[in-house]
């Protein structure tokens, strides 16, 4: 299965809960089908299902839903009453609030707000005037709203990345609530850019700046009108899958980026050998000419080579997670003419050997499956 890669630094960071109640985290990793000895390599990846099992393992070693990161631990089902305080209501505004006043409840916690600005710059919070009857999609003007961070997590070790899970859930708990994406327009952090500050932009699909003066993610008001769509039996079916459905990011193609994968990732499912499209083809395909292609992806931080290596990557990382596919057959299946050279671009892309990525550490290797 073709699917999206998670940077190691997240993996150290949703670890560290765990580490201060001096808990092993070995036995947690190789229950995710993580290799432990990734954690070492800054270029090391992991499949986004790996992640999120790791995630699974530690609410169920910590018993707390924010993992050990924040001040207070959160009680396994906390989550899943809020869901059940949101499917009832007939809107997502209404949702949100909802949602707020629940957490609220709760000491020690992140403090969250759902926010519209005044005309004279005030905030307020959004009442029923400003969900109206009026389809989301009309073209009256837009007006920002935003969820927003309220308490700084910096003073707490790994509280950078509890802030950035808070907002990445709240967005696509929204979404998920009134079964449409929700475009964002920006997202801000209080904390300096880190040094995979480029991983943001892919994670939010928005233009992303840290040392703002606050923490939140801004999109327009009028999603706030959107009815919910969900209940409690989406919802536990939705809670099942958690916390896959929420952290993982899904595909809505609206960026120059995300179609550009999209249109290069079926290549690499067929069985033979791949051949990824060349870039003119690909600019074809989305009604476009090579030169704005190349402008657009450079706009947006990128180039059509290093989607091409993205892509190959994480269809690499995925197959050997899974541990079906000797690495002979999968660097044939991805366009490689020898195992060699695979071996050298994925350590090029992660730091190490592809025999690092497979479903059981330390497991004996299939047949044409060196390390």
């Amino acid at each position: 299965m073709t699917g999206p890669t998670i940077a190691v630094h997240h993996v150290r960071a949703v670890l560290g809960g765990a580490r201060r109640a001096g808990l092993d985290t070995v036995p947690l990793l190789q229950a995710a089908g993580i290799a432990p000895l990734l954690l070492g390599d800054d270029r090391a990846r992991v499949a986004a299902d790996r992640f999120a099992r790791l995630v699974k393992e530690l609410h169920r070693a910590t018993d707390d839903e924010f993992l050990g990161l924040g001040p207070r631990p959160s009680r396994r089902g906390t989550f899943a009453m809020m869901g059940l305080a949101c499917v009832g209501c007939p809107d997502l505004g209404t949702a949100l609030e909802r949602a707020v006043r629940f957490y609220g409840l709760f000491p020690g916690g992140p403090e969250m707000a759902v926010t519209m600005p005044r005309r004279n710059g005030e905030p307020r919070i959004p009442d029923r005037d400003d969900r109206d009857d009026r389809d989301i999609r009309d073209a009256s003007p837009a007006r920002p709203a935003e969820f927003s961070l309220l308490s700084d997590l910096r003073p707490y070790p790994e509280g950078t990345f509890l802030a950035e899970s808070v907002l990445i859930i709240w967005h696509r708990l929204s979404s998920w609530l009134i079964g449409r994406h929700i475009p964002l327009s920006d997202v801000c952090f209080v904390h300096p850019a880190p040094a995979h500050a480029h991983e943001y932009e892919l994670l939010f699909d928005c233009a992303v700046r840290f040392g703002a003066p606050r923490t939140a993610a801004v999109f327009d008001a009028r999603w706030l009108a959107a009815p919910v769509v969900q209940d409690e039996a989406a919802l536990a079916a939705m809670l099942r899958r958690a916390p896959a459905d929420l952290l993982s990011r899904r595909e809505y193609g609206t960026t120059f980026t995300e179609r550009v994968r999209r249109t290069l990732a079926p290549a690499l499912r067929s069985p033979g050998p791949a051949r990824l499209p060349e870039a003119a083809e690909v600019a074809a395909r989305l009604a476009v000419s090579p030169a704005t292609l190349r402008r657009r992806l450079q706009a947006e931080g990128t180039s059509y080579q290093r989607l091409k290596d993205a892509v190959r990557r994480d269809a690499a990382i995925s197959a050997l997670a899974a541990g079906r596919e000797p690495i002979a057959a999968l660097a044939a299946r991805l366009g490689f003419s020898e195992d060699t050279a695979f071996h050298r671009a994925f350590r090029r892309w992660t730091g190490t050997t592809p025999g690092a990525y497979r479903l059981r550490p330390g497991a004996p290797a299939l047949p044409g499956q060196q390390s």
